[in-house]
């Protein structure tokens, strides 16, 4: 079992050894696991799903897994994901050579495992509270329902939504009010119906 401190991520990659990937020269990243050339864009996957790698520099050996690392976050932010604003950018350039630069790749280690147990604290959270108030399990059939009780609704308060213009005035407000029952009866039944699944 994972101590508390961890993430969800770090769990999954301490399941298995970190993957080793190998960048050549002509800039080619080579996944030793799965023989095969990946790209920074795989590479970003796999950080997302929380599978660790280490990238060495296949001449010199070097490990330049950080240096990855900044390259996919520069492409990310290239594609318009602008996950950083430019004053935190600023102030992390301003730290370089800095007094406090000793401390800064601790405080943003600390301050991100936060926010990424908050986070996971929020998901389970709202997954236990919608569990019990959506027995449906699928959030789209769900939404689906809810846009045909709507377009029903809707339709009652459109004069004339059968699409037959009334001829008689005084049967045609009768005949409206008894509709508007019926469709509200069928509602009050789908509801019913949908809260027992």
């Amino acid at each position: 079992m994972a101590a508390p401190t961890e993430t969800l991520a770090e769990t999954k990659t301490n399941e298995k050894p970190p993957v080793v990937v190998k960048k050549y020269a002509n800039r080619r990243l080579y996944n030793t696991e799965s023989s095969s050339y990946i790209t920074l864009d795989n590479l970003a996957e796999m950080v997302r799903l929380g599978r660790d790698f280490v990238v060495y520099d296949a001449k010199s050996g070097d490990d330049i897994t950080r240096g990855v690392l900044t390259q996919i976050i520069v492409e990310e932010e290239g594609k318009g994901q602008n996950l950083l604003p430019t004053a935190f950018l600023r102030q992390l350039i301003g730290m370089y050579g800095g007094s406090m630069q000793g401390l800064v790749p601790k405080y943003l280690e600390h301050a991100m495992t936060s926010f990424a147990q908050q986070q996971e604290q929020l998901r389970t959270a709202v997954t236990k509270s919608m569990g019990g108030m959506f027995p449906f399990g699928n959030i789209e059939e769900v939404g689906r329902q809810n846009m045909q009780m709507m377009e029903r609704a809707f339709s009652m308060f459109t004069p004339f939504y059968r699409g037959t213009e009334p001829t008689n005035p005084s049967n045609a407000h009768a005949s409206e009010i008894e509709a508007l029952r019926s469709e509200i009866d069928r509602l009050r039944q789908e509801l019913a119906a949908a809260k027992r699944k």
